[in-house]
């Protein structure tokens, strides 16, 4: 079953669409040059209304470590996310499972990150663009990504409605992270598009499952 997470919440309404329309998870992004950035007490106050069964992620790009584990602190997260250029002892020092977000273009060897990154929980691949660390909206070349890579992979980068069928049918990751894809507007959700992109994955789910 490939999981969905819905990622840039920063609104409660935002947020219940996603789990209504039966998303796996949900991203809350700790980075304040972001249009989707939430503060630590918005976050808490967010995941405080969540229902159950629904894994929360926290996403940073190269923060200090002192603000990661204040964030853990007050808001009870069950994964972090890394966007960065962290080191793979970085991410491990939280004692919480993570993914690694990789910038894919030509010459990036994946494999060797998720060597790398090996006690990671998944490889989260997004597009390469230069000075802006994920949340573009862009695509990239799904034929960069090994067939068999030893982690997980979590498939980012400009999916939406439109395109993610093709996206699974050709990589068969893991789980399918969206953001801008399922957007109206920078960091506003719209619940007919989250309800469009997870009812898509589920059916080419189902057609690759037969």
């Amino acid at each position: 079953m490939i999981r969905v997470k819905i990622c840039g919440i920063t609104r409660a309404e935002d947020m219940l669409a996603a789990v209504n329309s039966g998303a796996d998870a949900l991203g809350f992004v700790f980075y304040e040059k972001s249009p989707r950035h939430v503060t630590v007490q918005q976050a808490a106050q967010l995941v405080a209304a969540l229902p159950p069964f629904v894994t929360t992620v926290g996403l940073f790009v190269d923060a200090d470590a002192a603000f990661v584990r204040e964030t853990l602190e007050r808001v009870p997260l069950d994964m972090l996310q890394f966007h960065g250029d962290e080191s793979s002892q970085y991410c491990a020092q939280f004692n919480r499972r993570y993914l690694k977000a990789i910038r894919v273009r030509a010459g990036v060897d994946l494999l060797q990150c998720a060597s790398d990154f090996r006690d990671a929980a998944g490889l989260l691949l997004d597009a390469h663009v230069e000075g802006i660390p994920g949340g573009t909206g862009a695509t990239f070349d799904w034929a960069l990504i090994p067939e068999r890579l030893p982690l997980p992979v979590i498939l980012s980068g400009g999916l939406d409605a439109e395109n993610v069928a093709a996206a699974v049918r050709q990589v068969r990751p893991y789980a399918v992270d969206v953001s801008s894809g399922v957007e109206s507007g920078k960091g506003i959700k719209d619940a007919a598009k989250i309800a469009a992109f997870i009812n898509e994955v589920k059916r080419i789910d189902v057609q690759l499952s037969r």
